[in-house]
């Protein structure tokens, strides 16, 4: 696959900005996509714990967020076998590169980092809609490093993003269905409610009363209650 013009020029743009920038942006650069992945799984694990007193849906989602990641990984991951895309560190004449450039066969398009970045987050909004403001742009800006570092091109980030933010909600709304039942299940069992927990019980409304203001069948008469539903008794007659 031959990476479009228009996204080379951009890649030369935003590289050679990258290069005058002080050394200790480069290292934040090359080390934020991997921190950013850190606070992902941190938000995971937050994710499971929060459901555990919520309902067997938002528990449902909540596990199935980092699956609904690998499956996004995964079709980045196969689309780049067949399209085949060479890195720009190699392909763009005069490339300045800050990391390294990957090996030969590590094809470029899609961005499996911008993938798994905006999988991560939009499962995570999934699961826990106050955590966007948070991670969409986390997501954002994972993906831009790595047309700044040098080893993609934005069509590529671009495409990766696309990828996560479609697929790993789709996984993950498509399964809770099923597996909202096998929570509901698991939490009947002594290890399955530790691990996942129970939802609150919700009490229902008190037993309505049969006409008249007398209580249900069953319940207990006192005195107060007979007075109330008879109102004054008339006197006897002789």
């Amino acid at each position: 696959m031959q990476a479009p013009g228009f996204s080379a020029d951009w890649y030369r743009a935003v590289t050679e900005f990258a290069h005058g920038t002080p050394a200790w942006v480069h290292s934040v650069a090359e080390i934020g996509t991997d921190a950013g992945l850190l606070l992902f799984a941190a938000l995971f694990v937050a994710g499971w714990w929060r459901a555990r007193v919520r309902d067997s849906r938002e528990m449902g989602l909540a596990l199935l967020a980092p699956v609904a990641v690998v499956a996004a990984y995964l079709v980045s991951e196969v689309s780049k076998s067949f399209l085949r895309e060479e890195r720009p560190c190699r392909a763009v004449a005069g490339a300045l590169n800050i990391a390294e450039c990957p090996s030969v066969g590590d094809w470029s398009f899609p961005s499996n980092h911008a993938t798994i970045a905006a999988a991560s987050a939009a499962a995570i909004v999934v699961t826990w809609r106050a955590m966007a403001p948070l991670v969409l742009p986390l997501a954002v800006v994972m993906a831009f490093s790595r047309v700044f570092v040098g080893v993609h091109y934005p069509h590529d980030v671009a495409a990766g993003f696309v990828v996560g933010v479609v697929v790993a909600p789709l996984v993950a709304l498509v399964a809770v269905r099923l597996v909202a039942v096998l929570v509901t299940s698991l939490r009947g069992v002594g290890a399955g409610a530790v691990l996942l927990g129970r939802p609150p019980v919700v009490e229902g409304p008190p037993s309505p009363a049969v006409g008249g203001g007398m209580p249900a069948a069953g319940a207990a008469v006192t005195s107060p209650d007979v007075m109330a539903g008879s109102g004054p008794v008339p006197p006897r007659r002789g």
